[in-house]
């Protein structure tokens, strides 16, 4: 098999993520309590034996260079990482962040090229995508997957004929033709790639993206082909899909878990916390250094969460280093870190209160809730932003603090 090297895009904003990536890149979300996104792109990398490991970075880029400085100490098979961020203005798009990047390919001993997103949850053998990219002959293959046909339109869409070649390629299109969308996993002959880039550098109105613009044209003129992957696979794209994505891990039956041979690697490999017997904890993650006086009912808590007397966490995702106080009620929640939430409280308003409601209450980094405070269904508090405004009251649905 041909030599491989793999770029990371992380470098993106994160928009439809709302508060959680004001302060925070979206590869940086924790995911399963002690775990990042970025984590499950890096550790396919290394299961499947790619070492030439560079990570592009962009939004918040001396957070994330931490971190995989972090990252790369703490496992052995990572000496191979770099990280990359743009030496003047930020990255116009995500093929502008691999053209801008030309000179570290070059010097790589490697023939092909394999392109990640790094806000992607899922275990994937890179090895077999490549094998098949070499045995037709392509001049790029694009991992796709099938979503339901509602969901389609977050994603960049493929008509693909019987030879298993794309046809079509439109990206986030509002009336989807097909189901089957791209995963946004790309390889390519490194050679190639450089050509297509430079062309599109070129082009003054070009968005320089992958998917609006490398791809659509590529398709019409080059020999491009699909690869089918059948595992699980979520794109970590919206609050909902982070948070499904979370609570996937806590069903009777998950069609995704950390419990396998292949590990997910990240910058600290400390074993999960052993709960104390005597605590209430139902079908729950608990992260190592928390402390629970309370009650969590299926429910992730990252490192360090403090849950007091009589609290009750239900249904929800809560970072590193969040507060829920005496008799407060968090239920159906995402909770960023640093989140003090008062005594007597109570947030989410889910499915307990509204039966089938499906919404989702998010607390931005550093969010104070004073107490007695009631805070209502689709209310998003931003970061740093204490919530006085909210005291003795209950905020009306579709609220937004900014």
């Amino acid at each position: 098999m041909k030599r491989t090297v793999a770029m990371i895009l992380a470098g993106g904003r994160g928009k439809r993520m709302d508060v959680l990536c004001y302060l925070k890149p979206k590869p940086l979300l924790p995911f399963a309590g002690r775990f990042r996104v970025i984590d499950f792109s890096l550790s396919n990398c290394i299961h499947s034996q790619i070492r030439s490991i560079a990570v592009l970075v962009d939004y918040q880029r001396a957070d994330m260079a931490e971190y995989l400085r972090r990252w790369r100490s703490a496992n052995s098979d990572a000496d191979g990482l770099s990280v990359l961020a743009p030496e003047a203005s930020s990255y116009a798009g995500t093929a502008d962040a691999v053209y801008r990047n030309l000179n570290y390919l070059k010097r790589q001993d490697a023939n092909t090229v394999l392109v990640l997103a790094g806000d992607h949850v899922y275990k994937m053998d890179y090895r077999n995508m490549l094998a098949f990219h070499e045995k037709v002959k392509a001049d790029a293959t694009v991992g796709i997957v099938h979503v339901p046909v509602e969901q389609a339109h977050r994603f960049g869409t493929v008509a693909v004929d019987i030879e298993g070649r794309i046809r079509e390629f439109v990206e986030k299109s509002s009336r989807p033709q097909s189901n089957i969308v791209s995963m946004g996993i790309y390889v390519f002959n490194k050679n190639f790639l450089a050509m297509r880039l430079a062309e599109d550098a070129s082009e003054t109105a070009s968005p320089h993206d992958f998917g609006y613009s490398i791809l659509p044209t590529m398709v019409k003129r080059d020999r491009i082909f699909a690869y089918e992957f059948n595992g699980y696979w979520q794109d970590i794209g919206t609050v909902e899909a982070y948070y499904e994505a979370n609570m996937e891990l806590l069903r009777a039956k998950p069609r995704f878990s950390l419990d396998s041979n292949w590990p997910i690697f990240t910058a600290s490999n400390a074993l999960p916390a052993e709960p104390n017997p005597e605590v209430s904890i139902d079908n729950s993650l608990i992260s190592p250094g928390c402390l629970i006086k309370g009650r969590v009912e299926n429910s992730i808590l990252s490192p360090g969460v403090r849950v007091k007397e009589n609290a009750v966490v239900r249904d929800s995702v809560v970072m590193a280093s969040a507060s829920i106080g005496y008799h407060s009620v968090i239920d159906r929640c995402v909770l960023d870190e640093g989140v003090n939430v008062g005594k007597f409280c109570y947030a989410g308003f889910g499915s307990g209160l509204v039966p089938g409601n499906r919404e989702i209450t998010v607390l931005g980094k550093d969010v104070t809730v004073p107490d007695h405070t009631a805070i209502g269904r689709r209310c998003k508090i931003s970061p740093r932003v204490e919530a006085s405004a909210f005291k003795a009251g209950i905020v009306p649905s579709g609220s937004i603090v900014v």
